[in-house]
């Protein structure tokens, strides 16, 4: 794949970066336009023109949102872990019930 230096806009500010392919493009758009979304909102609520400040805001709003989803995805791993083992417990006493279902059978045959 041939690497491509597109040009994105976050914050009135442009910027050329690498992509690989169509692919990688509409990634970094959709990428860029939630960053800008996000500095534009800190922007309306800091009511600053300090770029940079108005950068780190919206970075540690980004990372705020990265550690809850993370938080979130631990606690449904964690359910899935739970759920594999009752799963596991359920289908050993199944497995125990039939073979015991199977004895009693061919004992009265």
């Amino acid at each position: 794949m041939i690497d491509k230096v597109v040009e994105i806009e976050i914050f009135d500010q442009k910027f050329r970066i690498k992509v690989k392919g169509e692919e990688d493009e509409k990634y970094v758009s959709h990428l860029t336009s939630y960053v800008d979304n996000k500095m534009r909102k800190v922007a309306l609520k800091s009511k600053s023109n300090d770029t940079v400040k108005i950068a780190v805001l919206a970075a540690l709003n980004i990372a705020d949102e990265f550690f809850l989803s993370q938080k979130k995805l631990d606690k449904l791993n964690e359910a899935i872990g739970h759920m594999e083992r009752e799963i596991e417990s359920l289908e050993e006493y199944i497995s125990r019930y039939v073979s015991a279902y199977k004895e009693a059978d061919h004992a009265r045959k």
